[in-house]
Parts: structure tokens; C-alpha cells; sequence
């Protein structure tokens, strides 16, 4: 991973599916070069871990972001502790795959909720304070999904879609405002979501055969579209292992 010591020094980060994955391997790359992160999710044992483990570098707001005014609660924690935000990523998910005829509608109405619309919440509730001091990040997990539609995972895929249409149209709406808007689409990301935990064994076999990345490759190329110069914006960056066909 490239180093990028202090270049985020005095920024302030909101993370959301902040315990395990991108979320996690994020928070501690935006730590590490210097920033301060609102780390947002449902496990609270997982946040304090990591929240401890970032050595006062952070908060924890545990919350499920789909709840009624979670987005609220999120931003009130945020500036209460560090009085500004500099970066927004959307980043928690949810996975559904499998006939759109068999599944569940709970489960349908969950995914859409989680990749959509607390997103949208959570920008949307940000946003004027990024205007009003004429700078600041947003960025959304939208995924290989997002980009080509997927028969395995329909619902997924469509939601993803749709994270990756609200991102481009709020980048052309916020032109020229000072506040930049992106995408990242990983393709097969070896973390919990794809059944491989933290520390598992199977990981270095994966990335031999360039079958999967780590979330920690995520996490560099999120660095590196955050740390481009304030006239540069990475509107997309698609990040496959190397034998993803798709």
C-alpha cells in the first residue's frame, strides 16, 4: 500500500459498514494517514475494537442506518465531537443474490433500504454542511454489479445501479461547488460478505490464483481518489482481481 502519512491530518471521515470489510480496512487506512473517523454500524463489540484499535482517532455511532433519523444521529455525532465533516462514504451493504421469483420480499425491501435509500439519507442530511464550506467528499460502494447487470443477483445488481446513477447525477448537480462526488465498484472482495473473515487462510490461495482482492486493495484505491488534488475527481474506479471475466 502506498503511504499517505498525515495527508489527511485535521480531516474528518464518516464510514458506515464500518465493523468488518471495505468499511474496516477503510477506517484504518483514512487513520492512518491522519484523519479522524465516525465509525458507523450495527456491531458495537467490532466498532469499540476497532475504535481502540485506531488509538483516538475515532468515534463510534452504533446504529442501524435504515432506522428513522439514524442519518441525524450520525452527523449530530460527528460535528459534536470534531465540529466539521470532510468525507462521506456510503459504504454499508447488504448482498442478496439468488431467482427474484423466490425471494423474500423483506429481504428485497432490506437490501434496496441499506444500498439506497440510508445512502441517499445520510448525503442528503451531510450535504449542506459540505456546501457551506465549499469542500468535502462524498463516496459511494457501488460494485462490478453497478456496472453490468448480473442474472445471479438482480436485486443487488439493481440496486447497485442505482448507487452508482445517484452518485453521477449528484456529481454533475454539485459542479463547481467544491464537493466531489464518486463511485468505487469492486468486483469479488474476500471479506465476511463473501464468507471469508478477517485472517482467513484461504485469502492468500484467492490471491495467487487472482480470483479475489482484499478489502485492503479497496481501501488504497478509496485513499487514492480522496488524496487527488482539489481540481482532479475519479468519477468511477472499477477495482477486479486480475481473473475476474466480467
Amino acid at each position: 500500500m502506498a503511504s499517505y502519512a498525515n495527508v489527511l491530518e485535521g480531516k474528518v471521515a464518516i464510514i458506515t459498514g464500518a465493523s468488518s470489510g471495505i468499511g474496516r480496512s477503510t477506517a484504518r487506512a483514512l487513520a492512518d494517514a491522519g484523519a479522524n473517523v465516525v465509525l458507523v454500524g450495527r456491531d458495537t463489540t467490532r466498532l469499540d475494537t476497532l475504535r481502540d484499535e485506531l488509538n483516538g482517532q475515532a468515534i463510534t455511532v452504533p446504529v442501524d442506518v435504515t432506522a428513522v433519523g439514524a442519518s441525524i444521529s450520525i452527523v449530530d455525532a460527528a460535528i459534536a465531537e470534531y465540529g466539521r465533516i470532510d468525507i462521506v462514504f456510503a459504504n454499508a451493504g447488504l448482498f442478496l443474490q439468488g431467482k427474484v421469483a423466490e425471494a423474500d420480499e423483506d429481504s428485497i425491501r432490506r437490501t434496496v433500504d441499506v444500498n439506497v435509500t440510508a445512502a441517499v439519507s445520510l448525503i442528503r442530511t451531510a450535504l449542506p454542511l459540505l456546501l457551506e464550506q465549499n469542500s468535502g467528499d462524498i463516496l459511494l460502494t457501488s460494485s462490478i454489479a453497478g456496472h453490468q447487470e448480473l442474472a445471479s443477483e438482480p436485486v443487488y445488481s439493481a440496486s447497485k445501479h442505482a448507487a452508482r446513477a445517484f452518485a453521477q447525477a449528484l456529481r454533475r448537480q454539485l459542479a463547481g461547488t467544491g464537493v466531489r462526488v464518486a463511485e468505487v465498484a469492486p468486483g469479488i472482495v474476500l471479506t465476511d460478505l463473501w464468507g471469508y473473515p478477517e485472517g482467513d487462510d484461504r485469502v492468500a490461495e484467492r490471491l495467487e490464483a487472482g480470483t479475489g482482492i482484499r478489502a485492503e486493495d479497496v481501501a488504497d484505491a478509496i485513499l487514492y481518489m480522496l488524496t487527488r488534488p482539489a481540481h482532479v475527481t475519479i468519477r468511477d474506479l472499477v477495482i477486479l482481481p486480475t481473473s475476474q471475466s466480467i
